[in-house]
C-alpha cells in the first residue's frame, strides 16, 4: 500500500478540535505507518499558539486552557509523526514571538506557498 500524503488546513481557531479529531481518525483507519501528515495553520488559528500559557522553552506546557489542551493534543499527535506547521505571517499578525511557540511546531516564510507546496508534491487538501 502506497503511504497516504495529506495536508490538513486551518485558518481559523475554532476548527482545531476538529482537525485533530480528523486527523486521529484518519490514522486509526490507515494506521500510522501507512501516512504523512502534515497540517498547516495561518491566518486567526494560529492564536492558539500565543494565548500566554506556555511555558519557556516552547514544550507545549499548560496551565489548563481550552487553547493548552489543544497544544496538548497537538504535541501527542505530533509525537506520532505529524508535522504541524505555522505561517511566520500569520504569527506577526497575532503578534506571536515565533520563539515563544512549542518545539513541535515548524514556522515557514508563508502557509499559503506551503499548502500550494505541498500540493504540488501530491498532497491531498483537506480543510474540515
Amino acid at each position: 500500500m502506497n503511504r497516504f500524503k495529506v495536508l490538513f488546513h486551518v485558518n481559523e481557531s475554532g476548527r482545531w478540535q476538529r482537525v485533530l479529531v480528523n486527523i486521529t481518525n484518519f490514522l486509526n483507519d490507515v494506521g500510522q505507518e501507512n501516512a504523512d501528515i502534515q497540517v498547516v495553520a495561518n491566518g486567526e488559528a494560529v492564536s492558539v499558539f500565543g494565548n500566554g500559557c506556555l511555558l519557556a522553552g516552547g514544550d507545549g506546557q499548560c496551565c489548563g486552557t481550552a487553547n493548552g489542551s489543544l497544544v496538548e493534543q497537538m504535541k501527542k499527535l505530533s509525537e506520532t509523526g505529524v508535522n504541524f506547521v505555522a505561517c511566520r505571517n500569520a504569527l506577526r499578525g497575532q503578534s506571536i514571538n515565533e520563539d515563544s511557540v512549542p518545539n513541535f511546531l515548524t514556522v515557514v516564510p508563508a502557509g499559503i506557498t506551503e499548502i500550494a507546496r505541498k500540493q504540488a508534491e501530491g498532497y491531498a487538501y483537506i480543510k474540515p
